[in-house]
């Protein structure tokens, strides 16, 4: 069942540049710098946006020299994922079982 931290999840995921940073972070951990050339975004947006994925549980940092890399947690949206698959499921079974509410 999705709960309402998942679907604070999905407003943070709603955005057209964070779903691509998480895209991109699926392939591979990236520094700010990388993901300033794949999105075209600007580095004060970008930050912006990784700051809203950090505080959302989906990126984690690790700090190397001067640089800093963002790695997803794919865990997270495994979580996600399963929730959704429970709905499905939920769904499925209304249907199969033909359940509707009596109108009054």
């Amino acid at each position: 069942m999705l709960t309402s931290v998942d679907t604070d999840l999905l407003r943070v995921l709603a955005d057209p540049l964070r779903l691509r940073i998480v895209t991109l972070l699926a392939h591979e951990t990236l520094c700010t710098t990388h993901l300033v050339e794949e999105t075209g975004a600007r580095q004060t947006n970008l930050s912006n946006h990784l700051k809203v994925l950090r505080e959302a549980g989906v990126v984690e940092t690790e700090p190397c020299g001067r640089w800093t890399y963002y790695r997803l947690r794919p865990e997270v949206l495994a979580a996600l994922a399963g929730g959704f698959t429970e709905l499905a499921e939920t769904a499925r079974a209304t249907a199969e079982n033909d359940v509707k509410r009596a109108c009054s």
